[in-house]
């Protein structure tokens, strides 16, 4: 059964557990159950799906900590790797203001809004711990102690409880910090660094193992999503989503193509290649859990040199988010002001094309739209009771904000790679396998 199940390509798994998740949401649905007191489908979908996503963001912190470690070390070794670097932060930028750009224009197409019928008394102001501000961005980089975790206490039953939580972008400061000095102790850290690849093999190989189950995460987030917030939510909030969507689907099918043509590279390849990282950006929800599969695109499909994939990808997964950072927070801004009937300007305008491409490094601390949305509205000056709105829907978007995130990461190296004459361009136009990576491969391919 299971040496049967691994000969389906991965792809196929998770379509069909798209399928599945939407069918079992609906079924749940129909035998009733609240919020409160959820039937045993529903509990059952809600358990297999914030399983999945715990077993994400438990592999998270090792992978920030080792990936920034061993990619500032790989850099080392690179003859340019100030310009390298310096042109992934400008393609990161122009990427970003495009897709902020298609955003602004959009919102003003949909006028999603206007006339929206979203009950208000729902909506709640998020708490301060969910908030973006520059202040807090910038405090936040500061980190509170080695491990960047943060503790919450609150009540519950009448007890106090205490839960951990890892601020991610602590942790990219410490990796960072790390990384630079054990370059410069030279010799004496190469025992460290030699150390620090070998754990970073390890901790992908065990985030391969939770990646085999997306398939099945796939089922139960999808599912769960569905049973919670039905149709009667997601149409009251249509409008809004289909804009964010079409924004989306311009970046990727249009953004991505459009440059990639114009540095003589095939758009039709470009898909292909980047098929297995946005698939499992879509049904994963997450960057960085994503992130080996993104590199691996890189490397393999698109021809970027390891050394530079190493260094690129982990960094785009923390910053580089069209999704998330440029088309969300936007067109969301456009509809928080025309719900409330708050007028932007055009200084407004261009405070949030500024939080976008400036900005979407905060989006590292916690849960990265919410954010980077609080960020953009306190800058611009909206009310924050918005955000509220707009949670219901908020996993049904994160599932294309995240695909379009990962699909950015694995491009823009690429980009960089072809403008400095360092990609192996006949990797790029090769054919895919069907796991969907360049054959013959030394990896295994991506099956579950």
């Amino acid at each position: 059964m299971l040496s049967a199940l691994r000969r389906i390509p991965f792809a196929v798994q998770v379509l069909a557990a798209l399928v599945f998740g939407v069918l079992l949401g609906i079924l749940a649905r129909q035998l009733g159950g609240t919020a409160q007191d959820p039937n045993w489908l529903a509990l059952t979908l809600d358990t297999i799906g914030s399983t999945f996503v715990t077993l994400l963001r438990t592999i998270v912190p090792p992978l920030i900590v080792l990936a920034v470690i061993s990619s500032i070390a790989n850099l080392r070794n690179t003859a340019n790797a100030a310009r390298l670097a310096g042109q992934t932060l400008l393609w990161f930028a122009v990427t970003a203001l495009i897709a902020v750009g298609i955003g602004i224009a959009l919102g003003q197409l949909f006028q999603p809004g206007v006339n929206s019928d979203v009950d208000t008394g729902a909506a709640q102001a998020p708490d301060a711990g969910s908030q973006g501000s520059w202040l807090a961005f910038l405090e936040s980089l500061v980190p509170v102690n080695f491990l960047g975790l943060t503790a919450d206490t609150s009540e519950e039953a009448g007890s106090l409880a205490t839960s951990l939580d890892f601020n991610a972008l602590q942790l990219i400061v410490i990796a960072i910090a790390i990384g630079i000095a054990a370059v410069r102790v030279g010799s004496a850290a190469e025992p460290f660094l030699a150390f620090t690849r070998s754990a970073l093999t390890v901790v992908l190989k065990v985030l391969w193992w939770v990646i085999r189950l997306a398939p099945l995460g796939t089922v139960g987030l999808l599912g769960n999503a569905v049973y919670s917030y039905g149709w009667t939510t997601v149409g009251a909030l249509g409008r809004f989503a289909l804009a964010i969507y079409v924004g989306l689907a311009l970046v990727l099918f249009v953004v991505y193509p459009v440059l990639a043509r114009l540095h003589g590279l095939s758009p039709l390849k470009f898909f292909t290649g980047v098929w297995p990282a946005v698939q499992l950006g879509f049904v994963s929800r997450s960057s960085m859990g994503t992130m080996p599969v993104t590199e691996r695109v890189a490397e393999t499909n698109f021809g970027v040199p390891r050394h530079y994939a190493s260094f690129a990808v982990p960094f785009g997964a923390t910053t580089k988010m069209d999704g998330c950072a440029a088309i969300y927070p936007a067109i969301a801004a456009i509809f928080v002001s025309q719900f409330y009937g708050v007028p932007l300007g055009l200084t407004d305008y261009l405070l949030i094309v500024f939080v976008s491409v400036i900005g979407s490094a905060a989006t590292a601390g916690t849960t990265g739209a919410t954010v980077m949305l609080t960020l953009t509205l306190s800058t611009v000056g909206l009310p924050l009771e918005g955000v509220g709105l707009l949670l219901a829907v908020d996993p049904i978007l994160d599932m294309g904000r995240t695909a379009v995130n990962v699909a950015g990461q694995a491009f823009v190296p690429a980009l960089v790679a072809k403008r400095e004459r360092i990609m192996d361009v006949a990797r790029f136009h090769a054919p895919r396998g069907l796991g969907g990576f360049v054959a013959p491969d030394s990896g295994e391919e991506l099956r579950a």
